[in-house]
């Protein structure tokens, strides 16, 4: 009997594995944002041009939807060389050193409707924080060109680069809270 039990078990868990779906991030409609405020003034705006995203999920409607960011620190663009090349340079993100920011989820909780928490790992400068995230579920439709099932996502957020150590400069100059948002859709 155990090993009927046992075998159950196996075939089952088996089976849970194989019905998860793997979504990947449309770069063409997706983008990651963040707004900093300078010199408690003004707020800057900016995005990263190069990431990597996906979503594996074993539930229609996404509600254990797992999320995977790789983000390419170098490809900052706040729409100002100097600025940029500064946030590259070890005054901030050291992309020398750390290419790459990350993001896994570790957990997501409906709020009510669409809303959700989103918590997961976030890796920036060489430093894993866990941080929680709002999401929008946007909803679910088929691509015009490829017919096949589209996602929609927005998340937003705020965190503190000082906790990633990113930056020294004073929060009368840079701000130390930083909104974050991305807005996308994910093929399947």
């Amino acid at each position: 009997m155990k090993k009927i039990t046992l075998l159950a078990a196996v075939l089952l868990t088996g089976t849970a594995l194989f019905a998860q779906t793997k979504w990947s991030g449309d770069k063409a409609h997706a983008k990651i944002g963040f707004t900093v405020t300078h010199m408690m003034l003004s707020d800057v705006d900016g995005n990263f041009k190069k990431f990597d995203a996906t979503l594996t999920s074993s539930k229609d409607d996404l509600s254990d939807a797992v999320f995977e960011l790789t983000i390419d620190a170098a490809s900052v663009n706040t729409d100002n060389d100097m600025r940029d090349n500064d946030v590259r340079s070890d005054h901030f993100f050291d992309v020398a050193k750390y290419p790459q920011i990350t993001f896994k989820s570790t957990s997501i909780s409906k709020v009510e409707g669409k809303k959700y928490k989103l918590t997961g790992n976030l890796t920036m400068h060489g430093v894993t924080k866990p941080v929680t995230l709002d999401l929008i579920f946007s909803g679910l439709g088929n691509s015009m060109m490829t017919h096949k099932p589209v996602a929609g996502f927005k998340v937003t957020g705020t965190i503190n680069r000082t906790d990633f150590g990113v930056g020294s400069a004073p929060a009368a100059i840079v701000s130390e809270e930083i909104q974050l948002r991305a807005n996308g859709e994910f093929d399947q």
